[in-house]
């Protein structure tokens, strides 16, 4: 019996397809199709690899226009592929390759070469497959990855409003920890409005805040003869800080009104030491709301790039640096505390919270609040919070994905 397997080499107007029988003895036979990348020719595509009973397809993570082509098909063809009479277990299943691990020879360079080269490399499993989560789950991304965004533009905004502040003599920043808080924000929105007294901008300060109304002159005091352009300028950052707070604020209740669902599960990763509403939820989109796609903790470890590394050649492991993750898996997988120092883990170079653990799984220990994975020398150890067991999981770095 033909079992067909279709290769797409996605472009951002046209895919290039190849479809092969891939259980005949001889060299496989590609049939190459052209393909638009329009709603009706993705619908197309869907219908042509029905009809021809294609059971997998895999395709190649070009920028960002691959994720029409995996949604037309998600929608259009793996539902007609499942439910064909005599479909299989893996009937319908889309895999998503990463670019660098279907490269090809210099100087052979073809589309149509690149989509049979990905049918191959997916026999022979060369190919670095990517995590896709559902259509539910890449909305919560989408949304926590812009809300991830919109706090970085807040930070640049308020690391370029120090610099006309300083060009102007303004030292505020030397007193006030924090810019963009109340005190530092009346001080700054009145001079920007046309108040010019040091005295009257100093009294703007709240009453805990530590720099004496002295200082807040001093530091002040360049705003009696301060040009109007930085006025306007600090004006300008002003408005775009208030605008960039106002969209996070809606992406927050956009994303509390998706994840309504998992409250429970967002609160009890909220209840880790160092994590937060904001990082649970943004856990919850990267991961998903069960981890049901990682088989083990070490799985998920390895995936976010928290286990020890191999670069092993004669014997001899040259490097156990902590494979690459990506940018939104990085930035919670850092930003967890270090276990308490009358512990062995607190000695290591890095820790970080194994949330497959800590949010449901069918294993004894899935109630657990909080756990912590210790990556020392070439194993990781699992200590959890509220007993006194460890558990050992081999560094291995698996079949690790790589999100999109």
């Amino acid at each position: 019996m033909p079992y067909r397997i279709a290769g797409i080499d996605v472009h951002k107007k046209k895919l290039a397809v190849v479809m092969a029988d891939v259980e005949v003895e001889d060299e496989f036979q590609f049939e190459r199709r052209w393909f638009g990348s329009n709603p009706e020719q993705l619908r197309q595509l869907a219908e042509w690899l029905a009809g021809q009973q294609v059971e997998e397809a895999v395709m190649e993570s070009t920028a960002q226009y691959w994720k029409p082509v995996w949604g037309a098909l998600e929608r259009y063809w793996k539902p007609a592929c499942q439910s064909r009479e005599g479909a299989g277990p893996k009937s319908g299943i889309l895999h998503l390759a990463q670019a660098l691990s279907n490269r090809g020879r210099r100087g052979r360079k073809n589309d149509f070469r690149d989509a049979e080269r990905l049918v191959k490399r997916l026999l022979s499993q060369e190919l670095i497959l990517s995590f896709v989560p559902d259509a539910e789950q890449r909305l919560w991304r989408t949304l926590t990855r812009t809300r991830y965004q919109r706090t970085r533009d807040r930070v640049r905004l308020q690391n370029q409003l120090e610099s006309p502040l300083e060009e102007a003599h303004i030292k505020l920043s030397s007193l006030v920890s924090d810019m963009l808080g109340v005190s530092a924000r009346r001080m700054l929105q009145a001079p920007a409005d046309g108040e010019t007294d040091p005295a009257a901008l100093a009294a703007l300060a709240h009453q805990r805040l530590r720099a004496t109304p002295e200082q807040l002159q001093d530091a002040l005091g360049a705003c009696t003869e301060l040009n109007p352009v930085y006025c306007r300028l600090m004006k300008m950052a002003l408005a775009d800080l208030k605008f960039i707070e106002e969209q996070i604020s809606q992406l927050d209740r956009e994303i509390a009104a998706l994840l309504g669902e998992y409250q429970d599960a967002v609160r009890r990763l909220a209840e880790i030491p160092g994590l937060g509403v904001e990082s649970a939820q943004q856990i919850m989109a990267e991961v998903g709301a069960k981890a049901a796609t990682f088989a083990a903790a070490k799985n998920l470890v390895s995936w976010v790039g928290a286990c020890p590394g191999e670069e092993e050649s004669a014997g001899v492991n040259r490097s156990k640096r902590c494979p690459k993750a990506t940018a939104t898996c990085a930035v919670f997988s850092t930003s967890v505390p270090m276990l308490p120092s009358d512990t062995k883990a607190a000695s290591s170079k890095s820790c970080t919270v194994v949330w497959y653990l800590a949010w449901g799984t069918t294993k004894p220990s899935a109630q657990l609040s909080t756990a912590y994975v210790t990556s020392s020398g070439s194993s990781c150890t699992v200590d959890f919070a509220t007993r006194s067991t460890a558990r050992q999981y081999p560094s291995s770095q698996g079949e690790r994905a790589h999100s999109e």
